[in-house]
């Protein structure tokens, strides 16, 4: 094994979207292929915090993780920059981490390819009321419409237009107030927040999030938006508007409703978004160039 591995704690989340009960078994036939000091812990129903704390305390030099989004962040945010390397396996149901660092290779050849030529490279996230999100965030309304982008997604217009009537009646009461590096206030329905690591309109290494206000007048337009975000850019359309910063406030008359990484999240009336370039060490194959520092 390459980039100084004698350890590795991997953690196979059998209850998670993509992991079979094979798993386990498959991943530790492919660590031995590489010699060292393995582990792999299945954790149980209730199990999954401690299985990961225990696998951290125990200091291995790469910490895998097959399992779901919310994992891996709480991976990264556990290890930080001076525990152990993570590498996010696609082990969940929409893996947006894991294709983020490793493409849309299944989790076996990504596993591979990261123990024969990994290298080490920090991690940038974002935070936000004090939580960590390493690919997006959605705050607002539109975190109520992401049952309804999914069917979008499934190709069940039907079932994503009841979904996102539920949603909308549902949504809470009064707009988004937010600003954007300072910058004057403005109102909006919904707001997300990407990863330079995510993000189609920002470079690998740019140093701040990608933030859009979308302000769609009804049900009939947020669809419009979910399915442009399936079948395009949703940048493109006329209710969005995208601009880089750094840091963003954001207000609402009660609770905000969010989707950080896809888990689902309740936030403060009152919060701040904020770009942090280093949270935790990945390990990964080399980089391809970057297609979107060519625009």
């Amino acid at each position: 094994m390459g980039a100084n591995i004698r350890s590795i704690e991997l953690i196979a989340n059998t209850a998670s979207g993509s992991v079979g009960p094979g798993a386990p078994e498959e991943a530790r036939a492919i660590l031995a292929e590489f010699g060292g000091q393995t582990n792999v812990c299945v954790p149980e129903n209730g199990e999954l915090s401690a299985c990961l704390q225990a696998a951290i305390d125990r200091g291995p030099d790469l910490l895998v993780i097959l399992a779901g989004d919310g994992t891996a962040r709480a991976a990264a945010e556990l290890c930080g920059m001076h525990g152990p390397r993570i590498a996010p396996l696609p082990g969940g149901t929409m893996n947006m981490l894991p294709k983020a660092v490793y493409g849309t290779t299944d989790w076996k050849a990504a596993l591979r390819d990261t123990l024969e030529h990994g290298v080490e490279r920090p991690l940038g996230g974002g935070i936000v009321d004090g939580r960590l999100f390493l690919v997006a965030a959605i705050l607002g309304s539109g975190a109520l419409l992401a049952p309804a982008r999914e069917a979008v997604r499934e190709g069940r217009p039907l079932i994503a237009f009841h979904r996102a009537r539920r949603a909308w009646r549902r949504a809470f009461s009064g707009r988004l107030r937010y600003s954007l590096d300072g910058a004057t206030r403005g109102k909006a329905e919904a707001m997300t927040f990407m990863c330079p690591i995510a993000s189609r309109a920002l470079k690998d290494d740019d140093q701040f999030l990608e933030a859009a206000a979308l302000d769609p007048a009804g049900v009939a337009e947020a669809l419009r938006i979910g399915l442009a975000s399936v079948m395009g850019d949703w940048r493109d359309d006329p209710a969005v508007q995208s601009i880089a910063c750094r840091q963003a406030r954001l207000w609402a008359s009660s609770g905000i409703p969010a989707v950080l990484d896809g888990e689902p999240a309740r936030l403060r009336a009152s919060v701040q978004v904020s770009w942090k370039s280093e949270v935790a060490r990945v390990l990964a194959p080399p980089r391809a160039p970057d297609p979107k520092a060519e625009h």
